[in-house]
């Protein structure tokens, strides 16, 4: 891994710097993941020095204040980076880094007492603290109702026990935000969060689960048995851990949104190639129409999905997006990755299906975007809901 990769500063507003930090990114990505990417993948998990060589490089914690590490960027900084990982077919990278500096940073920003940022934020935007979220369980899924960890209140302190599974980061975060139950009889209104040092006896991990894509992200299943936590380890109010997922949910599905446009337009960039060189019947495939209509259809469905990624941005930085622009926009772009890319690998043929080609991880890649950040069907039952309430 190369040691002297450029630092990243923040830019300053303008299309111009915007496009110069942008190539600064890709850059960095090209010397510091790209050459190893496919070991990795190999290994079903990126080394653990790569996080401090991201720090290192200042790809993490881009939108944090100075005082906490990070250099003062806006959202669109942290996304673009999420999106140009994608591109450049490291889906699995992409979701570590969403979960560690799109989801848990900005948590303990907006939700941590002061004592809480300068202890993690600093450390995380290094890379010296990689950071998961810890929400479902094995007989859960996204119902918080059902949740069965509990945090109960002890001298000094608060005891947790119980699992959780799919947690991605989970082998090697050193910080785990957990959502446990602390009033068991409040259903949904009873979750707390707490911010759990994995350090701690009590905290232990399973085996790595193997799965059919994002084989470079590692994911987990956790146990805590009779996990110890200080006072200072609750993140935000007691009761009120469902409110801030909900609060925090429309910069995660922005999160995903990138990670698709990114990604779509990388399997595109690859399939263009493809189709101009491979020859068929004497043509180019290129030249047959079925290849050029599929490919105008990827082509447009990507510029209206962007055009509504940017409009939600906007409203997120305006503080005005809400549960159903988030939900719709998760949605319509995961589902619009999968189709796409389904599109691009189907002209490669044969060869779309080997693990020679990248198009092959960019596909099998896709598929989780669907379920992880909220199901389709959940966000279907989202946006229902805003036009004709609950189901009765």
């Amino acid at each position: 891994m190369n040691t002297q990769a450029t630092s990243v500063v923040a830019p300053e507003a303008g299309n111009e710097d915007k496009a110069l930090f942008e190539e600064m990114v890709r850059r960095i990505l090209q010397q510091e993941v790209a050459p190893d990417y496919e070991a990795w993948e190999e290994a079903h998990q990126v080394p653990r020095e790569l996080w401090s060589r991201l720090g290192e490089a200042g790809l993490l914690g881009v939108d944090l204040p100075e005082s906490l590490g990070g250099s003062e960027a806006g959202v669109e900084i942290c996304l673009m980076i999420c999106e140009e990982m994608s591109r450049q077919g490291f889906g699995g990278l992409a979701s570590g880094y969403n979960i560690h500096a799109n989801i848990v940073m900005p948590y303990i920003l907006h939700l941590g007492t002061e004592a809480q940022k300068q202890h993690w934020l600093p450390r995380m935007a290094s890379g010296e603290v990689l950071g998961a979220i810890a929400m479902t369980e094995p007989g859960a899924g996204s119902d918080l109702a059902a949740m069965r960890t509990s945090a109960e209140k002890v001298e000094g302190g608060w005891k947790l026990n119980g699992a959780k599974v799919f947690i991605t980061n989970g082998q090697l975060a050193d910080l785990v935000i957990i959502c446990a139950k602390t009033d068991p009889s409040a259903g949904a209104r009873g979750v707390s969060l707490f911010l759990a040092d994995t350090s701690l006896p009590g905290f232990s991990r399973g085996k790595s689960i193997r799965k059919i894509g994002q084989h470079a992200s590692d994911t987990a299943e956790l146990f805590f048995d009779d996990l110890i936590l200080p006072n200072d380890a609750l993140l935000g109010e007691p009761g009120q851990g469902f409110v801030y997922l909900m609060q925090e949910l429309a910069r995660e599905r922005l999160g995903v949104g990138a990670q698709a446009l990114g990604a779509i337009e990388g399997a595109l960039q690859l399939t263009l190639e493809y189709v101009q060189e491979r020859r068929a019947f004497g043509q180019r495939i290129a030249d047959f129409q079925n290849t050029r209509f599929s490919l105008a259809q990827v082509r447009a469905e990507l510029e209206m999905g962007r055009a509504y990624f940017n409009q939600c941005l906007q409203r997120y930085q305006q503080g005005e997006m809400n549960g159903t622009d988030a939900a719709t926009l998760k949605l319509m772009l995961s589902e619009m990755q999968c189709r796409s890319i389904d599109r691009c690998l189907q002209l490669f043929g044969g060869y779309g299906y080997t693990l020679e080609y990248p198009i092959s991880r960019f596909y099998v890649d896709a598929r989780i975007q669907t379920i992880y950040a909220g199901t389709s069907e959940i966000m279907k039952e989202v946006i229902a809901r805003d036009m004709l309430g609950r189901a009765g």
